[in-house]
């Protein structure tokens, strides 16, 4: 099991990725949305905001359940997907990362992926 602090590290490495995404890519399927990510086997949850200039800095989530866009996944594999080790598709299809959010931003942030 992975610790805070390497899960806030591979959060990190999923920001500093999608900062070297074109900018006008990013601004073309990019809408502001507060996305949050719980790790439920260390019952902990983080939240960020989406916006056509990137991702914010990634907090503590008290309230994940209010963000638009909630993931769900274990705290391993938060790692190995920032590591490309998982692909978020392969981790998506096996349940490994579940997803809430309506069909139009599941279909941007495919995009991105």
């Amino acid at each position: 099991m992975a610790t805070d602090e390497e899960c806030r590290a591979a959060l990190g490495r999923v920001a500093e990725r999608l900062a070297l995404v074109d900018a006008e890519r990013l601004a073309e399927h990019v809408v502001e949305r507060t996305i949050s990510c719980r790790v439920p086997d260390l019952g902990l949850a983080y939240r960020t905001r989406l916006h056509p200039g990137g991702l914010d800095a990634v907090t503590p989530d008290p309230a994940p359940r209010d963000a638009q866009v909630r993931l769900t996944v274990a705290s391993d594999d938060l790692v190995a997907l920032a590591d490309d080790e998982l692909s978020p598709a392969k981790a998506w299809a096996t349940g490994r990362l579940k997803i809430e959010a309506s069909l139009l931003d599941l279909l941007r942030l495919r995009k991105l992926l």
